[in-house]
C-alpha cells in the first residue's frame, strides 16, 4: 500500500480509501451489513494497509459511524487512522436536523464524535449543497468546527463545479476554511474532470464487476442510473480487456480508476473480505494507453448523480 499526500496538505492517506456506507444497521437497507460482518472487513483493511475510512451520519441514521469508528479505534491507535465523515442529509424530521445551517452543523459534528468516541475527524464533508443556506453561513460554521478542533480538513460532495468554487471563493474572501477535497462518482461509465479527488463507485454501483444480482442491487435505486447502450458497450470492453490480463473485471474497473493520471483516492465499498482485498490488488494493475483509450472511446457526458438525482436520461452511443 502506498500513502498518498491528500491534495496541497501535509497529510498522507492511504491509495485506497474504504467507503462504508455498507455498514451499520441491515433495518436501514437490506443491503447493510451489521456490526458482527462488519467488524472482520474493517480488521482485513487495515491488515492490508487501508488508513483512510469514510462515513457519514446519514448512513445506517447514525449507526454507520459507531459500527466503524468504534471498531477502528478498538484496532488502531487514532493517530494511524485518517476518519472522515459527513452532514447534510436530515438525521430526523426536525426541520432544523438536516442541511448546512450554522446550527445543523454545530449540532451534527458533535453528534458524529460521540458516535464514533473521538475529538475530532481528520476530513468533515458537506454531503450535498444547501441551496437553502446562504453559502456565507456554511463555511463559516465550518471553519468554527475547525477552529474548535474538531475538524482538520474539509471537503465537500456530489455538486457541480460553480458550487464548489462558490463555496472556496466566499471562504478564501473572509479568511475562513477552504476544502481541500471534493469527493465525486468517477468510474469509466460516469466521468469527471479536477485534480485532488476522492472517488467513489469505481466499479459504478457494481455494474461494471457483477455477474448476477446481489442483496444490494435488489435495493439500490441507483441502479437503474446504469444500463444504457452506451455503458453495456462499455461494460463489453471492460469484460473483454479482464479476459485478455487474466483477471476480473472488477480489477480493471478499478485499475482503470486508481490508474488516472489526476491525484485521486477511490473509495471503494465492501461486503466481503474479498472486495478489499481485489481493490487493493487492482492498484498494481496497469492499464497501458491502448487500453485506456479502448475502455474511454465510447463515452457520452451524462447527468449529475447524487443522493438527490438517481435518475438517468439514456444516451446513444452513436447520438445525431
Amino acid at each position: 500500500m502506498e500513502y498518498l499526500r491528500f491534495g496541497r496538505t501535509g497529510l498522507k492517506v492511504s491509495q485506497l480509501c474504504l467507503g462504508t456506507m455498507s455498514m451499520g444497521s441491515s433495518a436501514w437497507k437490506g443491503w447493510v451489513l451489521n456490526e458482527d460482518d462488519s467488524i472482520p472487513i474493517l480488521r482485513r483493511a487495515l491488515d492490508l494497509g487501508v488508513t483512510f475510512f469514510d462515513m457519514a451520519d446519514w448512513y445506517s441514521a447514525g449507526r454507520n459511524e459507531e459500527v466503524v469508528g468504534q471498531n477502528l479505534l478498538r484496532m488502531s491507535a487514532r493517530e494511524h487512522l485518517v476518519l472522515a465523515t459527513k452532514v447534510y442529509y436530515p438525521m430526523s424530521d426536525d426541520p432544523n436536523d438536516r442541511g448546512l445551517s450554522a446550527k445543523h452543523i454545530a449540532t451534527a459534528i458533535d453528534r458524529s464524535l460521540a458516535r464514533m468516541g473521538t475529538d475530532y475527524v481528520d476530513l468533515y464533508v458537506i454531503h450535498a449543497f444547501d441551496a437553502g443556506t446562504p453559502v456565507e453561513e456554511t463555511m463559516e460554521a465550518l471553519h468554527d468546527a475547525v477552529r474548535a478542533g474538531k475538524v482538520r480538513y474539509l471537503g465537500a460532495s456530489t455538486m457541480y463545479a460553480w458550487q464548489f468554487a462558490k463555496m472556496n471563493f466566499v471562504a478564501a474572501l473572509n479568511g475562513w476554511t477552504p476544502f481541500v477535497n471534493m469527493q465525486c462518482q468517477y468510474n469509466v461509465l460516469y466521468r469527471d474532470q479536477g485534480i485532488n479527488v476522492t472517488t467513489f463507485s469505481p466499479l459504478a454501483r457494481g455494474f461494471l464487476a457483477r455477474d448476477a444480482a446481489t442483496p444490494r442491487t435488489a435495493h439500490d435505486v441507483y441502479q437503474e442510473y446504469y444500463g444504457d447502450d452506451i455503458d453495456r458497450e462499455i461494460a463489453r470492453r471492460v469484460r473483454e480487456v479482464a479476459r485478455r490480463r487474466g483477471v476480473s473485471t472488477a480489477h480493471v474497473a478499478m485499475a482503470w480508476v486508481a490508474g488516472n493520471s489526476n491525484q485521486n483516492v477511490p473509495i471503494v465499498g465492501a461486503a466481503k473480505m474479498d472486495h478489499v482485498e481485489v481493490a487493493v490488488q487492482a492498484l498494481e494493475l496497469r492499464l497501458d494507453a491502448a487500453e485506456r483509450a479502448y475502455l474511454e472511446a465510447p463515452y457520452r457526458p451524462r447527468d449529475e448523480i447524487n443522493d438527490q438525482n438517481p435518475v438517468r436520461r439514456p444516451r446513444a452511443l452513436h447520438p445525431g
